[in-house]
């Protein structure tokens, strides 16, 4: 299996598998969301899209495959330990195509949250071609292996590098995304805005959960544009979280704004909990947030388009370190 197969391999899976009209596929999204609550249908929907259009066409895999000369024509024999993780719908499959990618075996322990979607890929793969029945092997526990790429929490972090730290490895903790507003945002862009903190119940890297906007900021047209989600206060695990997070307020006594089952406080840090979303203010200097330890993406005012984030590119990795790069190294 050369690299190009294997492109056109992933172009299958997307094209077809994976495909709206697959009612196969119809049916496994609807066992995810029995499995896992959080991903809701549209969610799934949401990923699943993102994944077919930015990193499962044909052209798109080929132009990112070039920028790496060094990248094996033939499968290379490596086996490449990958933990997985399950915040947010199908995280694990740039992790997944990349090995494959690059012509190494993936070892897979997959999260417990996001099993029936990501066994679904596999076994795809392996109706596609066979070989690939021999290329992706998934255990519970990762042994054995020439590298290892594994994203968890800072707590599993820590496990994991004592655990692979003698190995090459990749390995991801938390991280947040933020935005910088100056107060002249459109209508439209505050409606992206609310998709890039809501999508997935921003439980992902990628999700805003602090903004920092200019002192003496009119709130009110951002607390519309999230409204736009307010139905996700529906689900009982949500709704748990936003009156847990009231509650709180509430007792220490301080001012909150509600957008209708999304709350909006004044806090330092930028990671912020189910349900709510915390901010900050500046003066006349736009605050430099970029920090390589908690932040992932800056969206606004000299940053990323609203909108945007997520729907990332192929090359566009986690935490910035380049996976292929990593992978086509070992």
């Amino acid at each position: 299996m050369n690299i190009q197969a294997r492109i056109n391999h992933f172009f299958t899976l997307g094209s077809t598998y994976l495909a709206p009209e697959n009612l196969v596929f119809q049916e496994v999204k609807w066992k995810a969301n029995n499995q896992n609550s959080w991903f809701l249908p549209e969610f799934i929907d949401e990923s699943v899209n993102q994944i077919r259009t930015q990193f499962l066409q044909t052209e798109a895999l080929t132009e990112w495959a070039s920028l790496y000369p060094s990248l094996s024509n033939t499968l290379t024999g490596k086996k490449v330990g990958i933990v997985m993780a399950g915040n947010i719908p199908m995280v694990g499959f740039h992790d997944l195509l990349s090995t494959l990618l690059a012509g190494h075996t993936a070892v897979v322990k997959l999260s417990s949250k996001d099993t029936v979607l990501m066994e679904y890929v596999i076994h795809s793969l392996q109706a596609i071609d066979p070989a690939f029945k021999e290329l992706i092997i998934q255990q519970e526990q990762l042994k054995n292996c020439d590298a290892y790429i594994a994203t968890g929490s800072n707590n599993t972090g820590l496990f994991f590098e004592q655990y692979f730290g003698k190995y090459p490895n990749i390995i991801r903790k938390n991280k947040t995304s933020v935005a910088v507003l100056d107060g002249e945002e459109t209508e439209a862009e505050l409606a992206l805005l609310a998709d890039d903190m809501m999508l997935y119940f921003g439980m992902g890297c990628r999700n805003v959960t602090q903004v920092w906007v200019p002192t003496g900021y009119d709130f009110i047209p951002l607390l519309a544009a999230l409204k736009k989600y307010t139905y996700l206060a529906d689900l009982h695990k949500f709704k748990h979280n936003y009156d847990y997070q009231l509650a709180l307020l509430l007792m220490n006594r301080q001012f909150y704004m509600d957008a209708g089952g999304i709350l909006m406080s004044e806090n330092a840090s930028p990671f912020a909990a189910i349900s709510q979303i915390h901010y900050q203010f500046y003066d006349d200097q736009k605050p430099v947030v970029m920090n390589a330890t908690d932040v992932q993406c800056v969206v606004g005012d000299n940053g990323l388009p609203f909108g945007s984030l997520q729907k990332p590119t192929l090359s566009q990795y986690a935490d910035g370190v380049d996976t292929l790069s990593f992978l086509a190294a070992l």
